[in-house]
């Protein structure tokens, strides 16, 4: 299993899991141009994705949808409110029913040899879902745009060789912020974004010996910086668990370049 996350953030993202005989993308919210440049750093063509999976109908998700569908006849993967809202703000009439595939929660889709399986989460969209990916009996979970995680969540995730998850938001930076206060209160809300903190206690309640990567994805601009969301999860893992050396390998996804390819055989 391969991946890579081409862009992470509330300007855009875009997840790359493949492995030799299937290739997909989780959310699509840059450019046709970006996504296509990312995935030929790592060896990819546009042309050999299976499918694009859509996590919710925000921008910063669907930016780079029709365009991939226009030039490269790419399937798209949501769920029917989600497939709804592009359907409905594709005015040029690119994207047609038989580019699209509708997902339901706990369902899985079979895809060549990989699993893919969406899963509800609470965010301020019309039916927002993540995924876990299984392939070559690895298994790769994306968890970002979570409100809050309960018992459900960590119940698909568990089990992850590789986690994508979440690390939004300082707590302190975003209440001493710019930001308007109803802005703030939905950050900070049950339909919002897990700060660094709650990220570091899911991250504790996943730790597994099978976990051997984990990317924090879908950091603010405003409320964050890259270091500060490294430590601070660390520290809390440090706090719940006394583990001061982390067991596995832990990076920032970026928000405007690729990371590093993760390739697990």
């Amino acid at each position: 299993m391969r991946v890579c996350s081409i862009a992470s953030g509330s300007s855009g993202n875009c997840i790359y899991i493949g492995d030799k005989d299937t290739n997909i993308l989780i959310d699509a919210g840059i450019s046709r141009k970006r996504i296509a440049e990312g995935l030929s750093a790592i060896g990819v063509r546009p042309q050999e994705l299976d499918g694009i999976f859509i996590t919710h109908e925000h921008s910063d998700h669907i930016q780079g949808v029709s365009m991939m569908v226009k030039m490269f006849d790419t399937p798209v993967y949501a769920t029917g409110a989600t497939l709804d809202f592009i359907r409905n703000k594709d005015k040029k009439g690119i994207i047609s029913m038989k580019h699209l595939y509708e997902v339901h929660p706990d369902e899985c889709i079979r895809l060549k040899n990989m699993d893919i399986m969406p899963f509800s989460i609470s965010h301020d969209a019309a039916d927002p879902v993540c995924y876990t990916v299984s392939a070559s009996g690895h298994k790769a979970g994306v968890a970002t745009d979570l409100g809050i995680y309960d018992d459900y969540i960590a119940s698909h995730l568990a089990g992850s060789d590789i986690l994508m998850l979440e690390a939004n938001h300082d707590i302190s930076m975003l209440e001493a912020g710019r930001y308007p206060y109803n802005l703030k209160c939905r950050i900070l809300g049950s339909k919002g974004h897990l700060s660094n903190e709650d990220s570091g206690r899911l991250l504790c309640r996943l730790l597994s010996k099978r976990l051997k990567y984990v990317f924090l994805a879908h950091l603010s601009k405003e409320n964050n910086y890259p270091g500060l969301a490294y430590q601070a999860v660390k520290c809390q893992i440090w706090e719940e668990l006394g583990i001061n050396e982390l067991p596995f390998q832990m990076s920032v996804a970026k928000r405007d370049v690729p990371s590093a390819l993760v390739n697990l055989d």
